[in-house]
């Protein structure tokens, strides 16, 4: 059993993933809001453009909350809600519904979960691709 300490997602680190999402989703020419939650599913940091959609906030959490519980990029786990998917009544069965968007990411370290990022307003497809920067630029 490995029991070496990671050491967790900082309010630093959870900084740094917004503000690179967000600088990706600005060269892009899009308004987006990002959402970071450490390990436990607890608000790390969270920015929402004035320009965006109001909507995105709650998006980006939800992202980001899928892509926790499920330790996967929520890209990856659209077609397992599809009817006869792996998850498709999982959606509803918790009390924080599961957002099966493009645009969550898991944070790991040292190949460890310590938390994710869930980025809304954009396409879907941008949206994981500012999301995916952002981790990149932490690791």
């Amino acid at each position: 059993m490995n029991t070496t300490a990671v050491a967790p997602l900082s309010i630093e680190d959870a900084e740094l993933l917004v503000a690179t999402a967000r600088s990706a989703a600005e060269d892009a020419g899009v308004t987006v809001s990002v959402t970071v939650l450490d390990a436990g599913g607890h608000l790390l940091s969270f920015r929402r453009d004035d320009r965006a959609v109001l909507i995105s906030g709650e998006t980006s959490t939800r992202k980001a909350y899928t892509a926790l519980q499920l330790n996967a990029p929520t890209a990856d786990l659209v077609d397992a809600v599809q009817p006869g998917g792996l998850f498709h009544t999982l959606p509803t069965a918790l009390d924080r519904p599961l957002l099966f968007i493009a645009g969550g990411v898991p944070v790991h370290r040292d190949g460890r979960l310590i938390g994710a990022i869930g980025v809304g307003g954009g396409a879907p497809e941008q949206d994981h691709g500012f999301a995916t920067a952002a981790v990149q630029a932490l690791a």
